[in-house]
């Protein structure tokens, strides 16, 4: 019995101790914002320490990831404050506010992503770093990634590469199409980045980085069996392999690679070898992920929209009849509704849905203020889901960029409701490519494959972008 009551005694002590911690935690993060709270975007904090943690996660990582900020928009509107990751936010899901923001990178905001993440992709990582080594970094992805500036034979390198994997299909066989689509983009990611076409080098790669795509947004844990800890093993492990590679071209230049992104940094651009392994891997994390998930996301939508599928397979069916051997330039420029299509998996499933910034002062916009060292979320996928400019929002139309008055819309570089790559200085460097590839993949897979849909499936997206299932289908027929 004394025992009992000794238990419960320090049980009563804990709880007390917990309770007036989180009281005093609460009065100090109220005592901080204090002097501007009259002049922050209305909103709330939510549970002590986790503010809206959970009801964020539980949003983004269903298959329609703006939930929660849908219903705190109704509440307080477009732009609000919140407290998530552990952190007072200002979320916006106002377009105007969004290119804001972009527009002012480096300036009045920096980007802000949380330790694990900083840690995978590196200190010299074009995706973290700051002020003039960003602007450096960017203008090189930019200038080694323009299409123009790729040489003659890349269009016929990009074929060869992706028909190794999709011309090995046969009627019956059933796929997780995720893991294809993951096979096909790294594979032309490391082909393009690394110049590599080993096939046994290739297959190690894509089984690197899925290890490290899972660690991204995990808890920092450095011990086996968390994530983070694996993903930091496949890090490691690719930058030996982008720094053999680095060596090697160096000492003795190999012919696959003259004309690889690696190559030409190591010949063309004064980066120690860190920067370069980590520039490396960045490109390959961002390419990876968009290419993969925007193929992966564009079939499963067309796979569940048969008119959009049926005249997806006309326009591919008459381009592969005018040709007698592989696609060349003017052949991609002839597939406008393959870029409606495009346009329109980008809108519903893009895979930032969010970016991650942080008031670097003080930041007056209207009628309130962002603090300094505030959390700061442009939610560019509540604004792609906004029924008030997209008619329909939730279904998959891809007719919509069809129409003259939406071609500005769908200037992905220019127009604040159609964000998919970013924008500002950080805008991604690689979407002209990302979505040439992804163009490609749909014309081989339309043209040579029937399928159908074993499982139900649905999206996530976090801690990435995902089918649940892996959208698994059995291929019912192949075509010459």
């Amino acid at each position: 019995m004394g025992e009992e009551c000794n238990k419960n005694y320090w049980i009563f002590i804990v709880a007390v101790t917990l309770f007036v911690f989180l009281l005093l935690y609460r009065r100090n993060q109220s005592t901080k914002i204090h002097k501007v709270s009259v002049r922050l975007p209305p909103g709330s904090n939510g549970w002590p320490l986790i503010g809206d943690g959970l009801k964020w996660y539980n949003s983004v990582s269903s298959s329609h990831p703006p939930k929660y900020v849908e219903d705190q928009i109704k509440r307080h509107g477009k732009i609000f404050s919140c407290s998530i990751f552990g952190r007072r936010a200002v979320v916006s899901a106002d377009p105007a506010f969004n290119r804001f923001i972009m527009q002012n990178e480096g300036k009045l905001f920096k980007s802000s992503y949380p330790k694990s993440f900083r840690d995978l992709v590196g200190k010299n990582g074009i995706i973290v770093v700051q002020g003039e080594q960003q602007r450096k970094l960017h203008g090189i992805a930019t200038n080694m990634l323009r299409l123009d500036k790729l040489n003659l034979t890349f269009l016929r390198d990009v074929q060869m590469v992706m028909l190794r994997t999709l011309n090995s299909f046969h009627a019956g066989q059933v796929l997780v199409l995720q893991d294809v689509c993951r096979k096909v983009a790294i594979d032309l990611m490391v082909n393009q980045l690394l110049g590599v076409s080993n096939e046994s080098e290739i297959d190690e790669m894509a089984h690197l980085f899925s290890d490290f795509v899972d660690g991204c947004l995990s808890i920092p844990i450095k011990l086996p069996g968390f994530s983070y800890h694996t993903a930091m093993k496949a890090r490691e492990t690719i930058i030996r392999k982008i720094k053999k590679i680095t060596e090697t071209t160096g000492v003795l230049p190999r012919p696959e690679m003259k004309n690889g992104v690696l190559g030409r940094l190591v010949e063309e651009e004064n980066l120690s070898d860190d920067a370069i392994a980590d520039f490396i891997i960045n490109l390959l994390f961002a390419g990876n992920e968009t290419t993969a998930k925007t193929m992966l996301f564009a079939v499963y939508f067309l796979t569940h929209c048969h008119k959009a599928l049926e005249q997806l397979m006309n326009e591919h069916e008459s381009i592969r009849k005018s040709r007698t051997k592989m696609l060349e330039w003017e052949d991609y420029k002839a597939m406008p509704f393959t870029q409606s299509v495009i346009a329109e998996t980008l809108r519903l499933g893009g895979i930032a849905i969010w970016l991650m910034r942080e008031a670097k002062d003080d930041v007056n916009y209207q009628d309130f203020i962002v603090p300094k060292g505030f959390f700061v979320v442009p939610f560019l996928s509540a604004v792609h889901l906004d029924k008030n400019l997209y008619e329909g929002a939730l279904d998959f139309n891809p007719w919509r960029w069809m129409d003259e008055n939406n071609k500005e819309t769908c200037n992905w570089r220019t127009d604040p409701i159609f964000t998919p790559f970013g924008g500002g200085a950080r805008y991604c460097p690689g979407a002209e490519l990302a979505r040439l590839q992804i163009s490609i993949f749909l014309h081989y897979f339309v043209t040579k494959y029937r399928w159908i849909q074993l499982k139900d499936d649905r999206m996530s997206f976090f801690p990435s972008a995902r089918l649940v299932n892996g959208f698994q289908i059995r291929i019912t027929e192949t075509l010459e």
